[in-house]
């Protein structure tokens, strides 16, 4: 297959819940080292409000993404809680016309939640951010629907480029947030946000394709 039905979607969205679910310790963990310390807890929290919230739903996987970004960017604190409700609702938004998520509308739907998270924030890749894995990840699809591959072949290539942009962070100086403050002392660690997100995309891509093979 080279499409999953946009209403069959609902898989993919408890994939993304499970995964921060099994890592709330280690973000927090990651996070700890440089930050507050309470990454881990807030993402988790914020997912499985919403896990709760759709468990009885029939609901689609853009619809999910946008009232995911809902409640995430409404009801969890910090600076996360904002930046990962604009990155979800602007891609619920752009998915919405989408009755088949295929290579291209997917490379649509990643571009756009990108493209919503930079209109408020100016990090850029290198920064040492979430945008260290969303960038090359949302890069990496780009350049598969140029270069025609399969879906099932960009998606393995977006999470190699997300793992390979979660990891970056480790040598990088952080440039935002509270770890900014530590300068060159931030180096040497990876940072939270580009880890959480990491384990999102991987998520996303082994939830469609479940559906997909490959």
């Amino acid at each position: 297959m080279s499409s999953m039905k946009n209403s069959a979607g609902k898989p993919v969205l408890l994939k993304m819940v499970e995964a921060i679910q099994q890592n709330k310790d280690y973000l927090s963990e990651v996070d700890g080292l440089i930050g507050d310390g309470d990454h881990g807890m807030n993402m988790n929290k914020g997912f499985t409000m919403f896990g709760e919230q759709i468990r009885d739903k029939d609901i689609g996987f853009t619809e999910g993404l946008n009232d995911l970004g809902n409640l995430l960017f409404s009801q969890i604190g910090g600076s996360m809680g904002p930046i990962y409700g604009t990155t979800f609702m602007g891609m619920g938004e752009a998915g919405e016309q989408f009755e088949d998520i295929d290579l291209a509308a997917f490379a649509a739907i990643l571009a756009a939640g990108l493209s919503s998270l930079q209109d408020v924030v100016q990090a850029q890749v290198g920064d040492k951010t979430l945008i260290d894995s969303l960038g090359p990840a949302n890069d990496a699809v780009q350049q598969a629907l140029a270069a025609g591959s399969n879906f099932a072949d960009a998606l393995h290539a977006m999470k190699a480029a997300a793992e390979t942009g979660r990891d970056s962070t480790k040598e990088l100086v952080a440039k935002f947030g509270r770890s900014s403050r530590l300068g060159e002392r931030s180096r040497g660690v990876l940072d939270a946000g580009a880890v959480s997100c990491c384990l999102i995309l991987c998520a996303i891509a082994d939830g469609i394709l479940a559906q997909i093979g490959g």
